[in-house]
């Protein structure tokens, strides 16, 4: 299977919607199912850090793994996010969820303990023996407080048959170049960052998997396209009219951004759980702006 084919082009990241008594809204993840779907993306990643995983229980992701991929029922691949700073504790994960309809797996770096290079090296060997599907890194160091480098992605792309691709949100643009340079012909590279996703693809990578095409389904994944046509000109008209709702959207936090687009476009209630609040009144009208234009 080669996943780089099959995951080509813009994936999202989709958020968990949740009712005002802050149980799980699944008539609104399906709603936004279809929107994004409807959009032209071509896969969905549920369960990534934009789904506020750290505040869901693991009956609830186990639901909204079903949930999702019954609802999706085809249309798109699907990507479970599946990650932690407890090796063992993730290995676990991977051997009991129901991940047989799933496309790929997403693992987030260890968070917070800060491992060294040698100690994400075996975290992720390990990880990818245990996985039933194929495995991509995600490398996140604003959010986990350490970066993979370009050496322990390529070390870990041409010595980990299972390890199929890296989601990279290291916002280095010199290291996304040095993991595209040395990486297996068959490796997949995606952006992590859609605010650089243009010059990202300009430089080779696959695709992206996106915050913003939550609420920009139609356009993100239009602009991914050309930029894998090699229609450069044409994507950066598409990506100059969303900079503005990139800044807005990631300003204070992921997702309370996004879930603010996707509430004034009525598509989800704008409630979070703890520890993250919904953007402040100042942003809250700059999204009603943007959306207003």
């Amino acid at each position: 299977m080669n996943l780089k084919m099959i995951l080509r082009g813009t994936g999202v990241a989709i958020v968990t919607p949740f009712k005002t008594d802050l149980s799980v809204d699944f008539d609104a993840l399906a709603k936004l199912i279809d929107f994004i779907i409807n959009g032209g993306v071509e896969y969905i990643v549920t369960l990534g850090t934009t789904g506020e995983t750290p505040v869901l229980s693991k009956e609830e992701k186990l639901r909204i793994i079903d949930f999702t991929i019954n609802h999706i029922n085809n249309r798109v691949p699907v990507v479970v996010g599946i990650g932690g700073n407890d090796t063992a504790a993730v290995i676990k994960d991977l051997e009991t969820y129901p991940l047989e309809k799933a496309t790929a797996i997403l693992s987030a770096s260890p968070y917070y303990n800060k491992p060294s290079q040698e100690g994400l090296l075996q975290h992720y060997q390990l990880l990818a023996k245990a996985s039933p599907k194929p495995l991509i890194l995600y490398n996140v160091p604003g959010r986990t407080g350490r970066n993979v480098t370009a050496a322990t992605t390529i070390r870990l792309a041409n010595e980990v048959e299972n390890i199929a691709g890296i989601k990279e949100a290291s916002g280095d643009l010199i290291q996304c170049m040095q993991i595209l340079k040395d990486c297996p012909d068959d490796f997949m590279v995606v952006s992590g960052d859609d605010a650089l996703a243009l010059p990202q693809m300009a430089c080779g990578m696959n695709g992206v998997i996106s915050v913003a095409a939550n609420s920009f389904p139609l356009q993100f994944s239009e602009m991914i396209r050309l930029c894998l046509q090699q229609e450069f000109a044409k994507a950066k008209q598409i990506n100059d009219a969303l900079i503005e709702a990139y800044t807005i959207m990631f300003e204070e936090n992921n997702p309370a951004g996004v879930k603010a687009f996707l509430y004034e476009m009525g598509i989800i209630d704008n409630v979070m759980r703890l520890p993250v609040t919904p953007l402040s009144e100042r942003l809250h009208q700059q999204v009603k702006q943007y959306l207003g234009k």
